[in-house]
């Protein structure tokens, strides 16, 4: 395994430099990063970001918004926050396998004499609140997979910068988004920097997976590159917030596996536009199923088949043509 240096705390080039490292970098087959971000909001790959941040309060603090590659929820990232990022290639295509990449970071906190487990499909948790959240993304052969860790996040903040729906604050039977988390800091017996706690992450993680070829550090035509990406993708408003979608129709429902938001512009009985956001994972972009969706009349026998063409859950991870129709119908 190759752990990447990259000490860059802009998260625009971060999320650019974890592309890069999906699909373009070809100097072995897995790969470990940890960094950190300057205050900002982190989207997932198939959220309306309007419907996750807090725009007042990001503009007035100076938090930057970025949409990353993979699905799940909107978090928020400061320098108390540190991140953790694997890329394997040569991977078999399939389901997704969060407690592969998981399961060593648990056993690293349980060394830190810290009760962590893995909590629900993608947190894990200590005492009941969550210390990190985790996100998958398949290309070909390749997964990358990544997550948080809340060593010392100024929870304040992280309150404010999200808009979280209700149905996931009562899910867990909590009052605020603030009351759900917790600083990995805070729970730790003997006094630990960030910097410190990084040492460790990295070693017990490099010794967990093996065959450690050392540090590799990015070339001049690596950074050329991934700055190509930043600049043509990751700062732009049409990546990290897009048009504001013109819809009449709304159907949402959080199920086991994600909330399912589906947008429609029905004008005369038809389905002009077709909008998919969610906190869901996915394996390939949505455009596909959204279009297959468009110019279809609203009517329940005529959604159910044009579905017979297509198996949603190659797109919305635990979606199924029944529950599809059940959202929209019922």
């Amino acid at each position: 395994m190759l752990y990447i240096v990259n000490n860059s705390n802009d998260p625009y080039f971060n999320l650019s430099l974890e592309e890069y490292l999906l699909k373009e970098l070809d100097v072995g087959d897995h790969y470990l990063m940890l960094w950190q971000n300057r205050p900002v909001v982190v989207v997932g790959r198939n959220q309306n970001t309007w419907d996750e941040v807090n725009l007042d309060y990001i503009k007035e603090n100076d938090v930057a918004v970025v949409r990353r590659q993979t699905g799940g929820g909107a978090v928020y990232h400061d320098l108390g926050n540190l991140n953790f990022t694997f890329v394997f290639r040569d991977q078999r295509y399939g389901s997704y396998d969060f407690g592969y990449f998981m399961e060593p970071v648990v056993e690293v906190l349980k060394g830190l004499g810290l009760a962590a487990e893995i909590d629900g499909r993608n947190d894990i948790t200590i005492e009941g609140k969550k210390v990190s959240g985790n996100s998958q993304y398949r290309q070909k052969d390749r997964v990358i997979h990544h997550g948080t860790l809340l060593f010392d996040v100024n929870l304040d903040n992280l309150e404010q910068a999200l808009l979280v729906s209700p149905d996931k604050i009562a899910k867990r039977g909590v009052s605020s988004v603030k009351s759900r988390v917790t600083n990995i800091r805070s729970l730790l017996s003997s006094s630990l920097e960030i910097d410190n706690f990084k040492d460790v992450i990295k070693n017990a993680l490099l010794e967990e997976f093996g065959e450690i070829q050392g540090d590799y550090h990015l070339t001049p035509d690596d950074l050329r590159r991934i700055e190509d990406l930043q600049r043509n993708k990751y700062e732009t408003w049409e990546w990290n917030f897009g048009a504001s979608p013109l819809y009449n129709i709304k159907r949402s429902r959080r199920f086991s596996w994600g909330r399912l938001d589906i947008l429609l512009d029905v004008q005369e009985g038809m389905i002009k536009r077709c909008e998919i956001y969610g906190d869901f994972f996915g394996r390939e972009g949505l455009s596909p199923l959204e279009e297959l969706l468009e110019d279809v009349p609203f009517r329940e026998e005529n959604i159910r088949s044009v579905l017979k063409n297509i198996d949603p859950s190659e797109y919305i991870s635990g979606l199924d043509r029944e529950t599809l129709c059940e959202l929209l119908f019922n």
